[in-house]
């Protein structure tokens, strides 16, 4: 039964969108990263990303990953320029150990921007960290 899933508070794990220079094709772009700052790995993630606003909606994005190491991040996805005009919401679910974590993080309309990046944790780039 759903009342009987246990889900504990998230700390340590972020969703940031990152402001890059793309390798091959010289672009500056957004993407979106998952960062673990913890000592240890989570298993078994799935992400569930959307952005929307009073008239917007995107399509629904999933992802999974098996295994995010210790202190250690991953690109989700990349998101257009548009799509930072509207909210982005992420749901996050893993396994902490034997405990069910979920977390929904928000990427708030027009947060991304290159005047508001600031150091991430663990990953040597710059961004801004969704609530």
């Amino acid at each position: 039964m759903k009342k009987d899933i246990k889900v504990n508070q998230v700390k340590g794990v972020h969703i940031a969108a990152v402001y890059e220079k793309h390798p091959e094709y010289h672009t500056d772009d957004w993407n979106i990263y998952l960062i673990n700052t913890l000592d240890h790995a989570i298993e078994t993630i799935l992400i569930v990303s959307e952005g929307k606003d009073e008239k917007v909606k995107t399509s629904v994005f999933r992802r999974s990953l098996k295994v995010l190491p210790a202190k250690s991040y991953a690109k989700i996805e990349l998101i257009q320029p548009e799509v930072l005009q509207i909210d982005n919401l992420f749901s996050v679910s893993f396994f902490d150990a034997n405990d069910f974590m979920h977390k929904n993080f928000i990427l708030r309309k027009n947060s991304a921007q290159p005047s508001k990046i600031a150091k991430l944790p663990v990953i040597n780039k710059k961004g801004v960290l969704a609530e």
